[in-house]
């Protein structure tokens, strides 16, 4: 599933109308209506506040709103951005300033659908992945030897006491293949565990 790292405000300017696009990531309906909300009450003068969501690892929960606007010209071009862009877990609100020339409902397609497109282009996408984390405990003479052959694989965290003790976070389906090599690097002298299961958000762009 990718999201987005950080919130992201952005604004063009189409044929006078200021359109501000402001994209969120969230975890729940509730928390995109609060956000929603929250914009409304900032730019409670604007013409028009439209609105779309996507919630959920398979996308099961898809909102639009078009605030006002014809039918079908601002939410369901906002989510089809969303979707094209394989986002979920994300809100975007698009606030419109009207300036005076009307775009007709082509033209107002266009603009709420490149108003959301620009901003998520401004955005670091990011990719949650399902992740084993393991715990690996070496003696020091072989603990060079990890650090320097593991490099394909995310060291989390490394702790040094009587044992060295290394933090990986390794897919599922990786998880064999891990083991086999620390096997071969320490010549089976080494202990594991599998700590927990995480979402690791891994950037992708």
């Amino acid at each position: 599933m990718k999201t987005i790292k950080e919130p992201i405000t952005n604004t063009i300017i189409i044929e006078k109308s200021k359109f501000i696009c402001s994209i969120k990531r969230v975890k729940s309906e509730q928390e995109a209506t609060e956000f929603i909300g929250k914009i409304k009450k900032e730019h409670w003068s604007a013409n028009h506040n439209c609105s779309a969501f996507i919630i959920g690892k398979h996308s099961e929960i898809m909102r639009s709103s078009d605030n006002g606007e014809p039918s079908g010209t601002a939410g369901a071009p906002m989510l089809d951005s969303l979707k094209k862009n394989n986002l979920s877990d994300i809100v975007a609100v698009v606030t419109r300033y009207f300036g005076g020339i009307k775009l007709g409902a082509g033209g107002l397609i266009r603009a709420y659908s490149k108003s959301v497109s620009e901003a998520i282009k401004q955005a670091t996408i990011i990719e949650s992945i399902l992740m084993n984390e393991v715990l690996i405990k070496v003696s020091y003479p072989v603990a060079n030897i990890i650090d320097n052959k593991t490099s394909n694989y995310l060291c989390f965290k490394k702790d040094y006491s009587e044992e060295v003790c290394f933090t990986f976070y390794v897919k599922p389906s990786e998880q064999d293949k891990f083991i086999h090599l620390i096997t071969e690097l320490t010549n089976a002298h080494f202990t594991s565990q599998i700590l927990r299961q995480i979402n690791y958000d891994l950037e992708i762009n």
